[in-house]
């Protein structure tokens, strides 16, 4: 049996077939862009917690301070590369 291709066809998702789905690329784009500002925002403020803290003795504000750092740095991260991976995973999908 001879295998048939056509050129420029491709197979994928069907966003469109979802009533809305231009909404909802805003509002979760949006989402995003929100969602990282805060956490850089946090990241500036538990760093300045946390040179205060040190500079001034006070190690359990040193220490909340970088754990908050860490945890915002891990928020920044996982938000900033959610939409790589939901990518990464469509792209996986429509090879499958």
């Amino acid at each position: 049996m001879k295998d048939i291709s056509f050129p420029g066809a491709s197979v994928g998702p069907n966003f469109d077939a979802v009533g809305g789905s231009v909404e909802l690329h805003r509002i979760v784009g949006a989402l995003l862009t929100y969602g990282v500002l805060i956490a850089v925002l946090m990241i500036v403020v538990c760093a300045v917690g946390w040179a205060i803290g040190s500079a001034s003795g006070s190690w359990q504000t040193a220490a909340r301070a970088k754990t908050g750092l860490f945890v915002s740095l891990f928020g920044a991260v996982l938000t900033g590369g959610a939409l790589a991976w939901a990518n990464w995973l469509l792209h996986l999908g429509a090879t499958l």
